[in-house]
């Protein structure tokens, strides 16, 4: 929209470089261009705005397949005022002098115009079209049959209207012809999901079933290994025991004739200490008897007095003195009698 500003009556108006200015004074072209900007009077002045710039126009439409379906076609057409001349004398772009607004709908109009031009073409395809291809094939079919028919239309030229790109954005169909649709795709990507679970289950039982294989050929092995061990073991034990009952046995003989040797040696001792000790006997005898009575008596004293406690003094009375006296003084004879 124009930039209208006042002043003292006058009005001064400026416009962007995207916008179309035609200034009509009293029936005559005064200004006629983009991006304008000049003075003029609202009570004799004409003012038209067109926008040249390009724009983009949506638009969603139903139609009808050859099997009866109803679908919904989105796109997107793009286009801009080439003549704005023409635009300006085919469609109300008039402007209020004061306020720069529109007085009509000229955008509205275009939409309209677009819309109906291309929603023609789009059903002219699809009603020779069944809904499984237009799903398919649909989308390129209908783009290229209305650019050809907005490019072979005659009313847009002679309204100064150039089409600049048309793309078809999606062919729907109804929701539950969508859901249905979609039914055997799903089932069958289940299927194979399905197919592809039980590929995976029985890859997994195969490879447990040769874990287990496994498992149990190294039990077997290992139970059998342990069967050679117990029996090395057992013979192992049995060798040992043998070899320690010979050592043992060769160690009782030894100590047999150990004891045999010592036991002879000690009577052979027993022996000769016995003979010498009879000997020694003998000859004390022989010496006592050949020895005089008052010499044994002495010696008999003196070992009694070796083997009798330590006396620390001694008192002899004259009465024990004389009778021991005595005694030693009598023969060997009398004593006996």
């Amino acid at each position: 929209m124009a930039d209208i500003t006042r002043r003292l009556g006058w009005r001064h108006l400026r416009s962007a470089p995207t916008a179309h200015i035609r200034h009509h004074k009293r029936g005559r072209l005064a200004h006629d261009g983009r991006g304008l900007s000049f003075w003029y009077r609202s009570l004799s002045a004409a003012l038209s705005e067109v926008p040249v710039d390009d724009r983009e126009l949506a638009m969603a439409f139903h139609a009808r397949t050859a099997d009866f379906q109803d679908v919904t076609v989105q796109a997107t057409v793009t286009y801009r005022v080439s003549d704005p001349a023409k635009a300006a004398e085919r469609l109300d772009f008039s402007v209020d002098p004061d306020t720069g607004s529109w007085r009509g709908a000229p955008l509205e109009q275009l939409a309209t115009l677009l819309t109906e031009t291309a929603q023609q073409h789009a059903l002219d395809v699809l009603a020779r079209t069944e809904l499984a291809a237009a799903l398919v094939d649909g989308v390129a079919a209908v783009r290229e049959r209305v650019a050809t028919g907005l490019a072979a239309e005659p009313r847009l030229p002679e309204t100064g209207i150039e089409v600049v790109a048309v793309r078809v954005v999606a062919i729907r169909p109804e929701a539950e012809v969508e859901r249905a649709l979609r039914t055997p795709a799903r089932e069958q990507i289940q299927q194979e999901a399905d197919r592809a679970t039980y590929q995976r289950r029985a890859v997994a039982v195969e490879r447990e079933r040769a874990i287990a294989e496994n498992e149990l050929a190294s039990q077997i092995e290992l139970a059998r290994r342990e069967e050679r061990l117990v029996e090395q073991r057992g013979t192992n034990s049995r060798r040992e025991a043998e070899e320690k009952a010979a050592a043992d046995g060769v160690q009782a003989e030894a100590e047999a004739a150990r004891t045999v040797r010592l036991a002879g040696a000690h009577a052979e001792a027993a022996r000769v200490a016995g003979a010498a000790r009879a000997e020694a006997q003998a000859a004390w005898l022989r010496v006592h008897g050949e020895t005089d009575p008052a010499t044994l008596h002495a010696l008999a004293a003196t070992r009694l007095a070796e083997n009798l406690p330590r006396i620390e003094s001694v008192t002899l009375s004259p009465d024990v003195l004389t009778t021991l006296l005595s005694r030693l003084g009598r023969p060997h004879g009398g004593a006996d009698a």
